[in-house]
């Protein structure tokens, strides 16, 4: 067991805190969606039925859309653009190995599509990004989805029409909520390219040495 978290420590505490924010979103979001049922003269709900309701999974949704887009735009510009001096870039004017044409390798205990070649491997050596990308598409779609639920539900409750899911995706509310996180997504991996030139975190893989000059690119 001791071996276990050893070898998949940082993945288990990453789980952890996803699932306490998770159950702490809800447990919160409950209590306002609550407070606005009440204002409005409707009735509460539980935990449970809260879990069911567009309310929640348009929050979650929301933000997993942000969070793979993120990743995938990282993912995607670490692979053709640099930052001189940040821990994040590759090397300017360097062949990094993860630069290596895979065909031109033998190695141990390589991943079956490698030796399996062919379509195989050029879609397994875009496959993080594929499937950032994938999970980006699907958030995003959730988020439309259960937007235009909780959307049409206040519209009803107001008297109001309704919209198609076409007529949601192209308002203001729609890219409003998304914009204004993708904004902060962008900010934070600006921040991390930037702020690994010139600060140190000892121990941090994300970091380069303590030592290195501000200069250097990559990491050790």
């Amino acid at each position: 067991m001791r071996e276990f978290w050893r070898n998949n420590g940082l993945s288990l505490v990453l789980l952890g805190l996803f699932l306490f924010s998770w159950v702490g979103q809800a447990v919160a979001g409950l209590s306002h969606y609550n407070d606005q049922q009440a204002q409005h003269g409707q009735a509460t709900v539980t935990l449970p039925t809260y879990l069911t309701t567009s309310d929640f999974w348009e929050a979650t949704f929301e933000n997993w859309e942000s969070e793979f887009l993120q990743m995938a735009v990282f993912v995607l510009l670490t692979a053709v653009l640099y930052q001189r001096g940040s821990s994040e870039s590759k090397r300017v004017g360097v062949t990094e190995t993860v630069d290596v044409d895979p065909r031109d390798v033998t190695a141990v205990n390589t991943p079956w599509p490698v030796t399996r070649g062919g379509v195989v491997l050029r879609l397994y050596e875009h496959s993080l990004g594929l499937a950032l990308v994938a999970l980006f598409l699907v958030s995003i779609t959730g988020h439309a989805l259960a937007g235009v639920a909780r959307h049409n539900q206040e519209q009803i409750a107001h008297g109001a029409p309704t919209a198609s899911v076409a007529q949601f995706v192209s308002g203001g509310e729609f890219w409003f909520q998304s914009f204004q996180n993708w904004q902060s997504e962008f900010l934070s991996i600006l921040a991390m390219v930037v702020l690994t030139i010139f600060l140190r975190q000892r121990g941090s893989p994300e970091s380069k040495p303590v030592y290195a000059a501000h200069a250097d690119t990559g990491r050790d």
